[in-house]
């Protein structure tokens, strides 16, 4: 399994991921971070990000508004800082935005450990569901989502996973192993190309 907390692989990725790592290093977001245990989740990790793709960053807080004061300190002068409470998995969860060196970050804290929360277990998923899917995969979830649909709709539709809830129905292939995973794929399609 990747090591998602090493963020060495943007450094040797495509140029979006280049200048995601700029963007990152040059205002020290991780180092500022480093007491919630920062993760950057999403598209540009997975190499299937589009033109206006943000930097995910999940966190774990158990004390929401110090995080907040915390980023506020460090980033509230950013261009479009903004801030918001929602409620995610039935968990208060902090949402913080701002834009920075090209980018739009997006900072998610949360009373849930990192790779608990579904952001980064989309990620994982994801990731191995474009390692059986090959090229091909990355070119059509691109093309899916430069078409509007959202990351795990697009997965979803891709790979002919049935349920009603995408974000759900990735989130319950996490138990299979990657023989498992790809024959399940595989059945999916075929019962697709059948209809």
């Amino acid at each position: 399994m990747k090591n998602w907390r090493d963020l060495a692989y943007l450094q040797s990725g495509n140029a979006r991921q280049q200048a995601a790592w700029n963007a990152i290093s040059q205002i020290r977001l991780m180092e500022s971070l480093c007491a919630y245990d920062p993760v950057l989740a999403g598209t540009i990790p997975l190499q299937i990000d589009v033109p206006d793709s943000d930097l995910d960053i999940i966190c774990v807080s158990h004390d929401l508004d110090r995080f907040d004061a915390d980023v506020r300190a460090a980033y509230g002068s950013m261009e479009g800082y903004q801030e918001s409470r929602i409620l995610v998995s039935g968990k208060d969860s902090s949402v913080i935005g701002f834009y920075a060196h090209d980018f739009w970050f997006e900072l998610f804290a949360q009373s849930v450990p990192v790779e608990q929360q579904n952001a980064y277990r989309h990620m994982v998923i994801e990731d191995r569901l474009l390692s059986i899917g090959g090229e091909e995969a990355y070119r059509d979830i691109r093309m899916l989502k430069a078409n509007g649909m959202k990351t795990e709709p697009a997965f979803a539709h891709y790979f002919h996973i049935p349920g009603n809830d995408p974000y759900q129905a990735l989130l319950e292939l996490e138990r299979y192993h990657t023989e498992e995973l790809t024959s399940y794929i595989l059945l999916f399609q075929e019962k697709n190309q059948s209809r």
